[in-house]
């Protein structure tokens, strides 16, 4: 029973990442054009970050996109691998770093699930709007907090839904099943910052910009 369990969760799994990339590499082009809805607050996220950052930092971007935030944070680190599980999405982020002859910006199509490096390798982990479109939000986290090494960060930007529109639990399925809408994750501030320390972190820092906006935090790995 156990065993027949299992795998129907693992059937259940790939079919759901299966919709997930069908549904970003159908939206790749759209998104790429789409222009960032709090500029002033995605700035303060970059400063932020790179208060923390130096040149010797091997990182890595989970759910990287398009590839605009890893491009960005390139000049301030020593690399940065960033993965998407939308090919379209790693193509179009290509293009973007080919065009500014980055050289330490490596786009690879992956999942957080699937990527694998050894443990306390990484300096640091970025996860910008990511974490509520996980199945898996703690698993991933203490995954992350695995392949940092001490004194690393994770930084993340997520939408906690649970904490203003709960009512949305009953709307993602739908738009689920009709292709208009990818897996979304409900949960509140609260239970990411439990996630978080229940992992080993430390918030460093957090911040919100208005109720209702993701909730931006640089959590630390024990040096």
């Amino acid at each position: 029973m156990l065993l027949q369990l299992q795998r129907g969760q693992v059937i259940q799994s790939v079919v759901e990442m299966d919709q997930s990339t069908k549904f970003w590499d159908k939206i790749a082009k759209r998104y790429s054009q789409r222009p960032i809805a709090d500029e002033a607050a995605y700035q303060k996220k970059l400063q932020v970050t790179r208060e923390y950052f130096h040149p010797d930092m091997e990182v890595l971007e989970i759910g990287c996109g398009t590839g605009s935030t890893a491009i960005t944070h390139a000049p301030y680190v020593k690399h940065i691998l960033a993965i998407d599980i939308s090919s379209k999405m790693i193509e179009i982020a290509q293009r973007k770093a080919d065009a500014e002859n980055l050289t330490n910006v490596t786009f690879k199509q992956s999942t957080i699930d699937k990527f694998s490096v050894s443990d306390q390798t990484l300096d640091a982990v970025l996860a910008l709007s990511i974490l509520h479109l996980l199945e898996n939000k703690k698993e991933v986290i203490a995954k992350v907090h695995r392949m940092l090494k001490p004194g690393g960060i994770f930084v993340t930007s997520t939408a906690c839904l649970g904490d203003t529109m709960k009512y949305i639990k009953l709307i993602v399925p739908i738009g689920k099943f009709l292709g208009l809408m990818p897996l979304v994750k409900v949960f509140t501030t609260k239970e990411l910052e439990d996630n978080l320390t229940d992992a080993g972190f430390q918030i460093d820092y957090q911040w919100q910009p208005g109720k209702g906006k993701a909730v931006f935090v640089v959590a630390k790995k024990a040096a």
